[in-house]
This record gives C-alpha cells, sequence and structure tokens, in this order.
C-alpha cells in the first residue's frame, strides 16, 4: 500500500474514534471503576467483560500520541467504532440513563446521554 494511501486510511480511523468516543480517558477511568461498569457486558467465565478490558484499551489509546498509535492500536480503533456504531442502533425505548445498554456503551467510550 503506498504511504499515502495509509496515511489516509489512518486518519479515517483515528477521525472515525475520535468520534465514536466521547469520553475523556479521566472519564473513563472513574466510570471503569463503578459496579455498574463492572458488570455491563459479557464476560468468559465470570472475569471481566470485553467491553471492561477495552475501556482500560481504550483509556490508553486516549493517553497516546496520534503519532505514535501502531497498528494493534488501530485494529482496536476500528473495533470500537464499529462496536459503538451498532450498539447506538440498537437504542432501547425510554429512558437510557440507568440501562445495561448505556452501561455497556460507556465500557468503550461512548456515553449516549451526552
Amino acid at each position: 500500500m503506498p504511504p499515502e494511501r495509509r496515511d489516509q486510511d489512518r486518519d479515517e480511523i483515528v477521525s472515525a474514534f475520535d468520534e465514536a468516543v466521547n469520553m475523556t480517558a479521566s472519564q473513563m477511568e472513574k466510570w471503569l471503576d463503578t459496579e455498574e461498569s463492572k458488570s455491563a457486558g459479557q464476560s468468559d467465565g465470570g472475569g471481566e467483560s470485553v467491553g471492561h478490558a477495552s475501556g482500560r484499551r481504550i483509556v490508553e489509546l486516549l493517553r497516546t500520541r496520534k503519532a505514535d498509535l501502531d497498528d494493534d492500536d488501530l485494529a482496536h480503533m476500528r473495533k470500537v467504532t464499529g462496536y459503538v456504531h451498532r450498539h447506538v442502533e440498537q437504542r432501547p425505548e425510554g429512558d437510557v440513563t440507568d440501562t445495561r445498554w448505556r452501561h455497556s456503551l460507556m465500557n468503550w467510550g461512548h456515553d449516549p446521554e451526552k
């Protein structure tokens, strides 16, 4: 792939991630420490949920200079963007303030109440 195309892909991934993730690293850290965060999402064998682990990774990504992002980082950013877009489309009716749906999205860096 030509370097200019690779840079364009990288810029598109970062831009989509920045649009999907509307929480700051500090907001996410505070959220990830809550019981609501820890109980949201699917986990294998009762351990940490996939979304909670992703949230910890998102905090790292938010604190990483864009120029220092590697291919694994960009792949996770793409995964986060896809998850947020799919999950937002499944919004339940009514007040979502204290729902597992919102809590799961927040683990992935997106607060639909913002």
